[in-house]
């Protein structure tokens, strides 16, 4: 043992006994004044009890977490081009369908004209291909009569017949340059449809909010480049995360009541949702999802909140303060005060719930009242003495506190 350990143990032993000693004079003086107040046997402790209460306690756990939007829809043009004009701003409502933003549609209406003029050249070559094979049918028709009649030859039949199936072939062929047309020109306008950029989200709300703008006006885009991103704020999800310990009394439907800090007197309501099937492996933490009903929108996605879940409740539990608990021997238990109110009796119990300074005990004979002050100057037996039930006023001293202090 070095030098300054061994000081240390000097002076601890040297404070004990002044403290002993200061105890044993005090006490014999507080006898030679009071010679006929001495008592016989052990000295009353003064303590101070609380009743055991029989009722409901629930078990409430505080989680953090953080708010996310129900549901975020990002706009983005299907073709590129340059931003004419922006429709809405920033916190703008949004309804579904609405158009949001235009883009420079010029070279998109020329090439509908392009389509449309390359459709009407390729109808003229259809009626001019439908006529020819209108001629060559007919054609065909007559050299056969004058094959039946001996005036023509077969070879002149079989040229006609030739004929007549060429252009037929041809009159084919301007059909399908028709239909290619017709879907170039079908094409082209919904390319430009594509210049006016809406909001198209499916299910939900009929309406949103602006959450972000990314572009503003004059910025030449290319497609599929966002431009914004709505978001449904009414219900929006809280999302939390729970260890194993909490986990297995969660379930979907329970009640969750949130705070912010943006609203601190506001109590928000919301129920679990969804709760993840697997854990973190960094965190050991399970994500759960809430739902909370947002009307008026004062709540939003990005908040820190604080969301209060009832994880058990017993109906009919023995109850005592928190601070009735005590250790004996690696045994927790209470001291309960006997019906005189002069002993107490040691009690095992098993602790269950606790809901603030209010704690579930379960155990044998627990009524009437349990000892919350004094505990550690009490044995099974002990007798005690309840300040105010007796009549007269206690000093510091003579408290439970004072008692502990002077120990």
């Amino acid at each position: 043992m070095n030098r300054s350990a061994l000081k240390l143990v000097v002076t601890v032993v040297a404070v004990a006994l002044v403290a002993w000693f200061g105890w044993t004079v005090f006490d014999r003086i507080a006898e030679t004044k009071n010679p006929a107040g001495r008592q016989k046997g052990p000295r009353a402790v003064p303590v101070e009890v609380a009743p055991i209460e029989r009722g409901e306690i629930e078990l409430r756990r505080t989680f953090s977490g953080t708010l996310e939007a129900a549901a975020k829809f990002v706009v983005a043009p299907k073709v590129s081009g340059r931003i004419e004009r922006l429709t809405i701003d920033l916190s703008d409502a949004v309804s579904r369908g609405q158009v949001v933003a235009e883009l420079d549609n010029a070279e998109y209406v020329q090439a509908v004209s392009q389509a449309e003029a390359d459709l009407a050249v390729a109808r003229a070559n259809y009626s001019e291909a439908k006529s020819a094979a209108e001629i060559a049918s007919r054609q065909l028709s007559r050299v056969k009569t004058l094959l039946d009649r001996g005036v023509a030859s077969e070879a002149q039949f079989d040229t006609a017949r030739a004929e007549e199936l060429a252009k037929k072939s041809r009159l084919e062929v301007a059909g399908a340059q028709v239909t290619r047309a017709e879907a170039a020109v079908e094409t082209a306008r919904i390319r430009l449809g594509y210049t006016r950029i809406t909001a198209d989200w499916t299910g939900g709300n009929p309406q949103r909010i602006v959450a972000e703008r990314f572009i503003d006006e004059g910025q030449t885009v290319s497609a599929n480049t966002p431009l914004l991103a709505i978001v449904e704020l009414d219900p929006v999800i809280g999302v939390i995360f729970v260890t194993e310990k909490d986990y297995s009394r969660l379930q979907a439907g329970q009640y969750v009541r949130l705070t912010t800090d943006a609203w601190p007197d506001t109590r928000f309501e919301g129920r679990i949702s969804r709760i993840s099937p697997i854990f973190r492996q960094a965190t050991r933490q399970a994500r759960v999802e809430l739902v909370v009903d947002n009307p008026d929108h004062r709540l939003k996605p990005g908040m820190f909140v604080r969301a209060t879940i009832t994880l058990d409740r017993i109906a009919d539990a023995v109850i005592v303060p928190r601070e009735a608990i005590t250790r004996r021997d690696d045994r927790t238990g209470v001291f309960v005060v006997a019906d005189d109110g002069k002993t107490v009796s040691w009690r095992e119990v098993r602790t269950g719930i606790r809901e603030g300074d209010r704690l579930q005990v379960e155990g044998s004979d627990l009524a009437g009242r349990v000892v919350t002050l004094g505990q550690q100057l009490l044995d099974d037996g002990s007798t005690i003495t309840i300040p105010g039930e007796d009549g007269r006023t206690v000093s510091e001293s003579d408290s439970p506190a004072g008692k502990a202090a002077d120990l």
